[in-house]
This record gives structure tokens, C-alpha cells and sequence, in this order.
């Protein structure tokens, strides 16, 4: 039973599991010591940022076969680095946040009023 919080607070919900998503691959943005990347921001991958991503080094675009990593799409949901995040926010790409699928380690990256101004929808799962 994940017991996480999210940034408000709560429960922390599922981000995703189609594509299926979390550093420990459970859908959610749990984390843990081997996560050094701290995948914890859940998204909703527009094409700017996944274009930004891709100039920076990390393309989430290009399926990866030997990863069993599909590529992602404008509109799927995933757990992002906080810093990724937080550096697509300053350059004026950040994805939209999912705020109930967002683990509160966040918070140390990333304050919860700028969050709050990315907001999209709530998590249940759908690709809304």
C-alpha cells in the first residue's frame, strides 16, 4: 500500500500506467534512495516541452525498445525529474503539473505556488 503524500497533502495518487510510469515503474511518483534524479513531478508532456527536453539531452520523444520505453506523445503522463522540471519552468516549457500525482519531495525543487500556477486536472488516470 503506498502511503506517499502529494504536494497538497493527500494521498498520492497515480500519474500514469499507460504509458506506465514511476521511477520504480508503479504508475506513481514514488521515490526512494536509488531514485537520484528524484522522479516525482507528474506531467502532461506538451510538444514544447518534450522538443526542450530533446536539446537538452533527454529525449522522451524516441521509443527505446531495450527499455521496453515506447516514446512519449504530447498529452501522455509521466513522472519528471523535479529539477527537469523546474528547468523547463525556467526556460518557459514546463509541462502542465498534476498536483494530486506529485509527491511532496517536490517542494524541496520546486515551491508549491508555482506548481499551483501549472496545475492540470486531477490524476485519476484519465488523459483528459
Amino acid at each position: 500500500m503506498n502511503t506517499s503524500k502529494n504536494v497538497l497533502g493527500g494521498p498520492l495518487l497515480a500519474c500514469s500506467y499507460a504509458p506506465l510510469t514511476g521511477f520504480y515503474r508503479t504508475g506513481c511518483c514514488e521515490t526512494g534512495p536509488e531514485d537520484a534524479g528524484r522522479h516525482v513531478v507528474c506531467v502532461r508532456v506538451s510538444e514544447a516541452f518534450l522538443a526542450f527536453s530533446r536539446s537538452a539531452g533527454n529525449d522522451l520523444s524516441t521509443p527505446r525498445p531495450e527499455y521496453r520505453f515506447a516514446g512519449l506523445k504530447p498529452g501522455d503522463r509521466w513522472c519528471l525529474c523535479a529539477l527537469r522540471w523546474k528547468e523547463a519552468w525556467e526556460a518557459g516549457v514546463a509541462p502542465p503539473v498534476v498536483l494530486e500525482a506529485t509527491h511532496e519531495s517536490a517542494l524541496r525543487i520546486v515551491d508549491l505556488d508555482t506548481l499551483k500556477a501549472h496545475a492540470f486536472g486531477t490524476a485519476a488516470g484519465s488523459r483528459d
